[in-house]
């Protein structure tokens, strides 16, 4: 990712997250010289996250970036799965965007996590063959993807609380939610649907139990 890609990401924020990225400019600032000036916002963050670590980050902190970087395994995975399969069409550029930035959250997962980083789930995108079109029937692939997206929107949002203890952390992972809430967004266009739900001005979270109930039909293992 360039400087201007990095500025463009903290530039699109919400108001609230980008805040509190500024108020810690001098924590990035001492991470980036660390590692280099070409270092990406998803390698310091990581690299701050592990210095979280190392100073005794809670087994619940832990815990769910496991239960994040699992869904983030599944969302990297669809998306090459798509792109392999050439399902994109004239969304390939959206759909290889959208990819991307879920090949960095599992990066920056996985970076942060370290040896604590939960091994890689084998997937079957058919669900035991409910949707055994998913590779060859653009409808079905963009529905899932909406609805994967839509999931890890709902579960950042519900573990968010239990980021608290580490402001770093809570913040990197408030930066993924946002990001996914605009991939769904993106998806319901293409969809011919509205960008927003009709279910009102506040969206509602999942718990991480109702979050894997959606989510284990699409994991073999």
């Amino acid at each position: 990712m360039t400087n201007n890609e990095n500025a463009g990401l903290i530039a699109g924020l919400d108001p609230e997250i980008k805040e509190q990225l500024v108020s810690r400019r001098h924590l990035f600032g001492r991470a980036s010289m660390a590692l280099g000036a070409a270092a990406s916002a998803p390698v310091v963050l990581a690299a701050v996250s592990r210095s979280a670590f190392a100073q005794g980050i809670p087994q619940q902190i832990v815990d769910v970036l496991n239960f994040a970087l699992t869904l983030e395994y599944l969302e990297d995975a669809f998306y090459r799965n798509g792109y392999d399969a050439g399902i994109y069409g004239e969304y390939s550029a959206v759909f290889t965007h959208i990819g991307l930035h879920e090949a960095q959250h599992v990066a920056f997962l996985e970076g942060a996590l370290g040896s604590a980083a939960v091994a890689k789930p084998t997937f079957d995108f058919t669900a035991g063959g409910m949707y055994a079109d998913v590779f060859t029937n653009f409808t079905t692939f963009a529905t899932l993807s909406m609805t994967f997206e839509d999931l890890g929107v709902a579960a950042y949002k519900g573990q968010a609380a239990n980021l608290m203890a580490s402001d770093d952390i809570l913040t990197a992972a408030l930066q993924i939610h946002s990001v996914e809430a605009r991939h769904a967004a993106e998806v319901r266009r293409i969809l011919g649907m509205k960008a927003w739900s009709d279910g009102g001005a506040f969206d509602e979270p999942a718990t991480k139990e109702e979050v894997l109930a959606a989510a284990t039909p699409f994991i073999v293992m």
